[in-house]
């Protein structure tokens, strides 16, 4: 039984035409010219290739990539895939019926074909929209600082950083760079009470800093500041100093403020550069002891030392009336009547009001003059703006001399009594900065306040009760 051929793909019973569909092209063991056998299918690529060359008048032969001739020119060497555009035409080795060979300019050996093709040089590509966006940054954010907070700054406030890293900056700057968050810690918006650790990034906007419009100072004058300052230690040593500040002396400058404790410690830089630093602040008319930190560390342990109530604090004040509580504790929150103005009165507010902060004193009182005046001894627990004053107003019995919180009605000083601030920072007790041990300073009596002492028959070596009074 013989094995008829298969049909052609033409209509039943219609003869397939010569030279289209020759059975003998389909038979295994056939082999065709170039000496391949015919095992591919009916219709292969080279079909279509030779067809498409005919029907464009052209000799198959020039465009045969499978002919004899370019079987032995060596194959190029494959040059990397290239990423296929949607509108680029497939390649006709894919297989696809009526896809379009490769065209060749000449069928003879070439040595360009030997090899593969060096690829063309292409442009250099455009930055990217990242790299785009990084460079408008950049643009516009020049001279933005990155500072490091070094260990020696360790608990430093945000608003002291900037004020030590750039002297020339005016405080109120300083303020306004952090109350419209231009300046960010790690990345994040800071407060101005913020404390830094060490190892954090401060980035720091571009900086208008003021030139100094007053003449050098003279060489002169740095020894009038330093031996005025020098007058004033009541404490000294390698890493700290106490100083008695005097009634009317401002701690820092301010608007109209031209003579002030910090200014003044300029005076004191040491040859490494190294100017000494406040650690905590009086208010201008408050005299009595003020702590002076001689380096960064020391300034940053005794800042947490404040902080973490380990400084022990104790006040004298003439007041108005007698308390009938001799002793006793008060406890309130404090906050601002105008929350923009730095050394507005402070009222006392309820739990939860906008910028109320808690304040805590405990007072005593330890003399007083025929039941007009008093003498009381104070010790702050927390440290609030005006605290003592806010507090002794509270209670009903004002510090005579303040112009903020004094208000009894029909009240006439009393004669020989100087109309002013009769509040001292009588004594202080904290840890030193290196040892740990207590340092424990007291400070006399300003010379109004000793005048009104010696007026009213007080003693000031007389014991204090605020002593034995709660340490928090």
């Amino acid at each position: 039984m013989t094995t008829r051929p298969p049909k052609s793909g033409g209509p039943k019973g219609r003869k397939p035409q010569a030279g289209k569909f020759s059975t003998s092209k389909f038979r295994g063991g056939k082999a065709q010219a170039d000496g391949r056998a015919r095992t591919g299918p009916r219709t292969s690529a080279r079909d279509a290739a030779e067809r498409a060359a005919r029907n464009r008048g052209e000799d198959a032969g020039t465009r045969d990539p499978w002919g004899a001739q370019a079987a032995a020119a060596p194959a190029p060497a494959r040059p990397p895939k290239p990423r296929r555009d949607a509108a680029a035409p497939r390649d006709a080795a894919a297989g696809k019926p009526g896809s379009r060979p490769p065209a060749r300019r000449s069928a003879a050996p070439s040595p360009v074909l030997a090899t593969a093709p060096a690829p063309a040089s292409a442009p250099a590509p455009g930055p990217t929209r990242r790299e785009q966006r990084a460079a408008a940054s950049a643009t516009l954010a020049s001279g933005v600082q990155t500072l490091t907070v070094e260990p020696d700054e360790a608990g430093m406030r945000i608003d002291r950083f900037l004020t030590a890293r750039f002297p020339l900056l005016p405080f109120t700057r300083v303020q306004t760079i952090v109350r419209k968050g231009e300046l960010r810690v790690d990345g994040k918006r800071a407060k101005p009470n913020d404390r830094l650790e060490p190892g954090m990034s401060v980035r720091v906007p571009p900086l208008r800093l003021d030139q100094p419009t007053e003449r050098p100072r003279s060489a002169a004058r740095e020894q009038d500041d330093a031996a005025f300052i020098r007058s004033l230690i009541l404490y000294e040593d390698a890493d700290m100093m106490i100083l008695n500040k005097p009634f009317g002396l401002a701690v820092q400058g301010g608007s109209g403020t031209v003579r002030h404790v910090d200014g003044l410690l300029a005076a004191l830089t040491g040859p490494d550069g190294q100017k000494p630093r406040l650690v905590h602040r009086l208010d201008k008319d408050t005299a009595g002891c003020l702590i002076i930190a001689k380096t960064r560390l020391a300034a940053a342990t005794l800042a947490k030392s404040f902080r973490s109530r380990a400084a022990r604090k104790i006040y004298w004040a003439l007041t108005a009336g007698v308390p009938r509580v001799r002793q006793g504790r008060v406890s309130t929150y404090l906050a601002k009547e105008e929350p923009t103005d730095a050394d507005a009165r402070m009222r006392v507010a309820k739990h939860g009001d906008e910028g109320a902060s808690h304040a805590l004193t405990y007072y005593a009182m330890v003399d007083q003059a025929a039941q007009k005046l008093s003498w009381l001894s104070f010790k702050p627990v927390t440290g609030r703006t005006h605290q003592l004053r806010a507090h002794a107003a509270h209670i009903g019995h004002p510090i005579v001399g303040d112009p903020k919180y004094f208000s009894v009605e029909n009240w006439e000083l009393p004669g020989g009594i100087q109309n002013r601030l009769h509040l001292l920072a009588r004594r202080i007790v904290i840890p030193h900065p290196r040892t740990g041990k207590p340092i424990d300073v007291s400070a006399p009596l300003p010379p109004h306040m000793a005048q009104s002492w010696n007026l009213l028959g007080f003693d000031a070596a007389r014991y204090d009760p605020i002593v034995e009074a709660p340490e928090a």
